[in-house]
């Protein structure tokens, strides 16, 4: 393919020397370091603990202000830091998750031996809880005037998820978080504060210790939809804690990557003291949950003809009991971390072997992790960090949305009455689908088929933080994710399929490479005691390329699997994008109680390149909120109301970002393609219309909001109410024929979404021996779209057809046929007897003299997948600090699911669900599933559900042999309930995987399996 534009090399270099200077500049500060004063050595020893009872806190980061020096506690609270400083009074401050951070003064003279307690409370509203807003920034929560969520490592854990977006379902208010597939490696779909693009990703941006990481979910083979996403490469035991940016307004200095919100991943790191070893080992047990009813009535009809009612025995068979099973797994971790103040560590490594609930489908997943600190001066230090994943699964297809063979997809198209078993002597397999309609064998999918995915990525950065002097900061990241995904694919000849009967063979392979450089300078100085300021620059340069190629063959010999046993049809693609930005924050503190931030952010995207006017397109973000600290009034401090309500924060912000997803490195350009004819080479004009002046989706959004404690602390409380509009929709519009092209993209359409999200914290019970906590989130967002041209309707072809943007409507209705009905709401019947579909004119439903429809088939809007709300319930109960039980309720309610598994599996000619019973029972005419079929309406039906997620019970020893400090066995449950009328497997699962529009289409895709996971961990 011919583009009219390509990244030029001046450009590259002048990337390159601008990033040399910064690091020249950086490494001069650091060679400064002889010039300053004589430091002295200093021990500082103490105990941090818990306000409610005195138990040590573990892991509290205990940390010399202004400086890079800083330790851990350990398991009994305690920790030593030793500091090589000029004598005077420093600032110690000391931070645990889930307690208010402190900071305590702290007098260094001429006594070397220093000794320094600490208390931390609990701290449900989390105001002075410490979070990154965006590159190496690091802001206390009661500066902001936007809401950040925070989930930490005990959170991710305590449920047994085996991916980490997996593991933040019903933990974040104004999150959705939706597990497409039951399949082992089952594709996970995350939105924030709703869809925020149609042609677009809407899954939010990833950073992983400064790291931008690739999150797609390439389907280098066609397994009905499903794919993975690759944060399945990820091990959530190595992860610290995860902080959720969700409006533009804290997303906002992320310029054009942050419109769908930003996730922050920070993982573990080395700790000061001596080595400390944590193993554990998981056993995994997983089984569907629910199975669909069959029909097993004992007679089948001879024909499909309405008037002839003739009827012959038929033995029924339930595909599902050989195509599901009892599968098992193992999840094995260990880890080592400790080091002197100077050198810290972390290493581990995990071994994650998982059996997928269809037979003959696996995932397994290999990981070593290692990160390294070292303190160079009591002002700088060093970072490295690199973690490997080799992960590999089997896998069966699907069929689906796409073609027309696979598992599921052969059993829902099958004849029940037909033994799919192999003949016990030539081992063929026989057709199970109608002859006019063929379909594959299910059993034989399973059983011959041979589809496979391996994956090899590596994650690593480099990290310098400098102090050179009170207040000032300045860090350097430069980060590389690369990974390659390699899928092959066998089905040999001699087959049911219905279009590779002579066989079929197929090698994909998608290599990605991409980095980013992100430089951040800051400085923080109090003018007075009323007046403090914080000030951020940054940039960063990031570059990201795809290559990818696909080996298809047909006509495969006997006995081979690879491309070259067959007639192959190759294909190769490559893409590469660069992205410039820079920005500046201010933020003034009042009275420590207001706080005024501003900032601004500039950059420029190389699909937004504009080469015939050499026009970068530099696009402007802004960014303003303010937070006030009401609780901290004298007359709220020292009056009645701070007996009740302690904490009080109201908030206000308002952003703007931009989405770089919705169009491709070379997109804004018409992309002529190569051919050669009789010898003659030359390009033909392609059927998408490139258009210079396209620009990148634009997101503003207003939020407001506040953070509340009540009675001492004991229930917090987080109430944001937002409204984000998006401009500049990007949108594929239908041309003339006489243009000489069919399509094009065009900055045409908006978008908003409007919505309130509630987190709600309380400790209930804190006695001595028993504590019960509890988390509640309440999430309803309202999604329209608009701008779609000619009619106002753009149907996808991810539901069939059957799934359309609509002006006025949220994005992904059920657009299609719906039933005719009197006027009292009844059903209109034909003369037959029969329901039918309406018909009419120009959308007006239209009637004979008779009173029948008249006209061509009407479509309106059917459904709606997107839910009036989410919430969620987390109750957990410790006893005695050692006996700990928590359960989980996930609740999705008001939203509609497309059960096209319903209407294959009643139609008469297949026939394999119960549902078609009753036409065989003559309860119903003959034919009636062959007229419901063309009525889609019919199966639309409520998916609203209450899902007890998660479950699990621990007991923790500490015993004082062996060097144990602590052992905990565990028993673990996910999605052991479903509280749903939906008649399907399972409500929450999407046959068009991690689609943007398509949501919700149920077309036989793998369910959710339950899972128990039986658990043990010691440390030493």
């Amino acid at each position: 393919m011919v583009h009219l534009y390509s990244p030029g090399a001046n450009r590259f270099r002048q990337f390159g020397s601008t990033t040399v200077a910064w690091l020249g500049f950086l490494l001069l500060i650091l060679s400064s370091s002889a010039a300053w004063a004589q430091n002295v050595a200093y021990t500082i020893r103490g105990r941090v603990t818990d306000a409610n009872g005195g138990v040590g806190v573990p892991g509290a980061t205990v940390r010399i202000a202004n400086t890079v020096l800083a330790t851990a506690t350990g398991a009994d609270g305690t920790y030593e830091l030793r500091a090589s400083v000029r004598p005077g009074t420093y600032q110690l401050a000391i931070s645990s998750v889930g307690y208010a951070n402190i900071t305590q003064s702290l007098t260094l003279g001429t006594e070397t031996q220093i000794t320094a307690d600490a208390t931390l409370r609990e701290d449900l509203v989390g105001l002075k809880e410490v979070v990154v807003t965006g590159n190496s920034v690091a802001t206390s929560k009661q500066q902001l005037g936007n809401a950040i969520s925070t989930v930490n490592a005990r959170e991710l854990t305590q449920g047994a998820a085996v991916q980490i977006d997996q593991a933040l379902q019903g933990k974040v208010a104004g999150a959705q978080v939706s597990q497409n597939s039951g399949n082992p490696a089952g594709g996970i779909s995350v939105r924030l504060r709703g869809t925020s693009t149609v042609v677009g990703s809407s899954d939010p941006l990833y950073i992983i210790d400064g790291v931008i990481v690739n999150n797609d979910s390439p389907e280098l083979l066609d397994l009905g939809g499903y794919a993975q996403n690759r944060l399945v490469d990820l091990n959530p035991a190595d992860i610290d804690r995860i902080e959720i940016i969700k409006g533009a307004a804290a997303a906002a200095i992320y310029g054009s990557r942050a419109s769908n919100g930003v996730v922050q991943i920070f993982t573990k790191r080395g700790k000061e003291g001596k080595p400390s070893v944590t193993v554990s080992s998981n056993f995994i047990v997983s089984k569907i949950r629910k199975t669909l009813d069959v029909n097993t009535y004992p007679f089948r009809f001879t024909n499909t003809v309405a008037s002839d009612l003739t009827q012959v025995p038929a033995e029924r068979y339930d595909f599902q009991d050989q195509i599901f099973r009892t599968a098992v797994g193992t999840d094995n971790y260990v880890s080592v971390s400790g080091g002197s103040q100077a050198t810290r560590y972390f290493f581990s490594g995990s071994y994650f072997k998982n059996q997928g609930i269809v037979d003959a489908t696996d995932f397994d997943r290999k990981t070593g992790r290692l990160r390294l600190q070292q303190t160079l001066t009591n002002w700088a230090s060093l970072s490295v960090g690199g973690n490997y994943t080799l992960s590999d699964s089997r896998e069966i297809p699907n069929g689906g949305l796409v073609t027309a063979y696979g598992a599921l997809t052969g059993f829902i198209f099958s004849n029940n009455f037909v033994n799919p078993a192999p003949n016990p002597v030539t081992g063929v397999y026989p057709g199970t689908s109608p002859s006019n309609l063929t379909r594959t064998n299910p059993l034989e999918a399973i059983n011959r088929f041979d589809f496979r995915q391996r994956t090899s990525r590596f994650i690593g950065d480099v990290q310098l933080n400098l102090t050179p002097f009170e207040g000032f900061t300045a860090d350097y990241v430069f980060g590389v994710d690369s990974y390659t995904q390699l899928g092959t694919a066998f089905i040999p000849p001699g087959n049911t399929t219905p279009d590779y009967a002579t066989g079929f063979a197929r090698r994909a392979d998608r290599t990605v490479f991409q980095y980013n450089n992100d430089v951040t300078l800051g400085y923080r100085r109090n003018f007075t005691e009323w007046l403090e300021s914080t000030t951020s620059v940054g940039a960063t340069w990031q570059y990201d390329e795809v290559q990818s190629t696909s080996l298809t063959a047909q006509q495969l010999g006997i006995g081979g699997q690879t491309i070259n046993n067959g007639v192959s049809v190759a294909s190769e693609g490559r893409t590469e994008r660069r992205i410039e930005g820079y920005f500046a924050q201010q933020t003034f503190g009042l009275g420590q109680r207001l706080y005024l931030t501003g900032a601004v952010r500039v950059d420029a995207a190389s699909p937004f390149y504009d080469r015939l006017n050499n026009d970068a397109n530099w696009q402007t973000y802004y960014k303003a909120s303010a937070s006030y600290l009401l609780s901290e009034e004298g007359f709220w401090k020292n009056g009645p109301l701070t007996n009740y309500v302690p904490t009080l924060k109201l908030r206000a912000s308002y952003g703007q970002s931009g989405n770089l997803t919705a169009i491709g490195a070379y997109d804004k350009q018409t992309n002529y393609v190569p051919t050669s004819v009789g010898g003659l080479l030359g390009v033909y004009r392609p059927a998408q219309l490139g258009d210079p002046r396209l620009g990148p989706e634009r997101q503003e959004e207003v939020e407001l909001g506040f953070d509340a404690g009540f009675f001492g602390g004991r229930i917090g409380l987080e109430a944001t109410y937002y409204n984000k509009k998006i401009n500049d929709l990007l949108l594929n519009r239908t041309f003339e024929p006489s243009t000489g092209f069919l399509t094009g993209l065009q900055n045409v359409g908006t978008m908003t979404n409007q919505g309130v999200e509630v987190l709600l914290r309380a400790v209930p019970l804190q006695k001595e021996k028993v504590v019960w906590n509890i988390t509640a989130t309440y999430t309803r967002n309202r999604n329209e779209v608009n701008g779609i041209e000619g009619n106002g309707i753009l149907p996808f072809a991810g539901g069939f057809g059957q799934v359309a943007a609509v002006n006025g409507a949220p994005v992904g209705v059920f657009y299609s046929t719906y039933y005719a009905r009197n006027p009292d709401g009844s059903l209109l019947l034909t003369p037959a007897g029969f329901p039918q579909r309406e018909l009419g004119v120009n959308g007006v439903p239209q009637r004979t003299p008779e009173g029948q429809p008249r006209g061509s088939v009407l479509s309106k809007i059917i459904g709606d997948p997107n839910p009036d709300y989410l919430a969620s319930l987390i109750n957990e109960v410790t006893v005695a600090g050692n006996l700990n039980f928590r359960l989980q309720f996930d609740a999705v309610q008001g939203f509609d699911v497309f059960n096209f598994t319903r209407r294959v599996g009643e139609r008469d000619l297949y026939g394999g669900l119960a549902g078609y019973e009753p036409e065989l029972r003559g309860e119903v005419p003959k034919g009636t599933s062959a007229v419901l079929f063309g009525i889609f309406e019919e199966y639309i039906e409520d998916g609203s559900y209450v899902k007890l997620r998660e479950a699990s019970v621990s007991y923790t020893l500490t015993p004082k042999f062996l060097g144990l400090q602590n052992i905990r066995a565990s028993l673990t449950g996910r999605n052991l309930l479903v509280f749903t009328n939906y008649s399907g497997y399972d409500p929450e699962v999407n046959a068009a995987g991690q689609s943007t529009v398509v949501r919700n289409f149920d077309f036989v895709e793998v369910p959710i399996p339950r899972t128990l996971t039986l658990g043990l961990s010691a440390t030493f």
